[in-house]
């Protein structure tokens, strides 16, 4: 958890507000929901591994009988019962459930704040961070997706986010794929488990693991035969060539269409379709997804900078009835180590005080370059002008200018 300087907060500020301005430009709505939800909602089974990164709340009131027996039996979680939002998308299931008489029948969301899991830090990963999410709850067919995608590439767009693509693959077909190595049906989960690491340890670590997990034999060899076997790839265009060429000519899945459907969406409306690509082997650890799941690559990362898919059942799980869902999320911290430090392209101006100033004449100044457009702040002169001008510089002062006690401007100077 991080505080940020003037400047940092400025550039976060900056791209939070384009970031926002696109998702609104594309009709998604933006809420606002609780930092703490239900302990028992959050742990629902629904989350994957980041359950087991959440914070726990403490009761309020807790008798010494209660943390005594907490202490024998080894359950910490009794003693809680709300947590910190791990992610947004349980939030907003609970949200939808709890409001959706007030909402349309299609909702378009958007939601932008932090949440937390207690990770162990390092590049890219942090204890409390920044999703901007949206989300379309309502809509069972294929046009949400491409709605999601070509939102995000807009988004992206806007940032001058470059040399990115977007993965996407289906939880149905991932789970026939695994059919058809010979994986067992309550065995899929695991195997997916090791099949995400694929990226950290490549296939022959994936192999061995999952020998050590005790998957059979049949499965192991049909899995690799698969992932081993020559082949010619084609990246361009997005669709069923592209797909079929990589999961083989016989290999039959309701999902290939669906996803085929996606690429002829986001072509049609004029965004580069390009970006897109097909990876049989994205995970997505998400337990929630059912259907199709999407994830933002940049060669210069070892982490993806965003991703999402379909979550059909989470809000059944508050509400009764199953509402479809689909969702996607821009890892912010990720995307701000790959823009420029002057993101937020504002004007400020720094004014330094002659003794003496009055305040009616400093405020004629201040208001005058307010006018020009600049964000202005003032400070004492000081006696070491350089270290002032260069924390000023630091925090995005493009130039600076002495007040008199005349309350005329000397020295107008850039920030170089």
């Amino acid at each position: 958890m991080r505080d940020f300087l003037p400047a940092d907060k400025a550039k976060r500020e900056a791209v939070i507000s384009k970031i926002r301005a696109g998702y609104a430009a594309h009709g998604f709505e933006e809420i606002e929901t609780p930092v703490m939800e239900s302990l028992e909602r959050l742990h629902s089974g629904m989350g994957g591994d980041n359950e087991k990164l959440s914070y726990a709340i403490m009761k309020r009131g807790l008798k010494d009988t209660e943390l005594a027996d907490a202490a024998k039996s080894g359950n910490a979680l009794a003693l809680a019962d709300l947590g910190l939002r791990y992610d947004l998308t349980v939030p907003l299931a609970r949200f939808y459930a709890t409001n959706q008489a007030a909402l349309p029948r299609v909702f378009r969301a958007i939601q932008i704040a932090p949440v937390w899991r207690a990770e162990r830090p390092q590049k890219g990963r942090f204890r409390q961070f920044v999703q901007c999410d949206i989300d379309i709850l309502g809509e069972g067919s294929i046009s949400a997706e491409a709605e999601l995608i070509i939102a995000a590439l807009d988004v992206f767009d806007s940032l001058g986010l470059k040399d990115f693509s977007i993965r996407i693959n289906d939880r149905r077909l991932l789970s026939e794929l695994l059919t058809s190595f010979g994986f067992a049906k309550d065995r899929q989960d695991d195997a997916l488990i090791t099949i995400d690491k694929q990226d950290k340890i490549g296939i022959e670590g994936v192999l061995k693991e999952l020998a050590e997990r005790d998957h059979s034999e049949e499965a192991i060899a049909g899995f690799k035969a698969f992932a081993t076997r020559p082949m010619t790839m084609i990246y361009h265009p997005f669709g069923e060539a592209q797909i079929k060429h990589r999961l083989g000519p016989d290999f039959e899945s309701e999902a290939i269409a669906d996803l085929a459907a996606i690429g002829k969406a986001v072509a049609a409306s004029g965004r580069d379709s390009e970006k897109l690509t097909f990876d049989p082997f994205l995970v997505r650890g998400m337990g929630y997804y059912t259907g199709t799941i999407f994830e933002v690559y940049h060669p210069e990362l070892g982490y993806s900078l965003g991703g999402g898919g379909r979550y059909d059942k989470m809000i059944g799980r508050f509400s009764g009835s199953e509402v479809p869902a689909v969702g996607f999320s821009i890892g912010f911290e990720r995307i701000l180590d790959l823009l420029d430090d002057d993101a937020s392209n504002s004007l400020k101006k720094l004014l330094l005080l002659d003794e003496g100033v009055v305040a009616e004449k400093l405020l004629s100044v201040k208001s005058k370059l307010m006018n020009d457009g600049f964000a202005v702040s003032v400070q004492p002169k000081p006696k070491n002008l350089n270290h002032t001008l260069e924390l000023a510089k630091t925090n995005g002062f493009t130039s600076w200018a002495i007040v008199s006690t005349a309350g005329e401007l000397s020295e107008v100077r850039e920030l170089a």
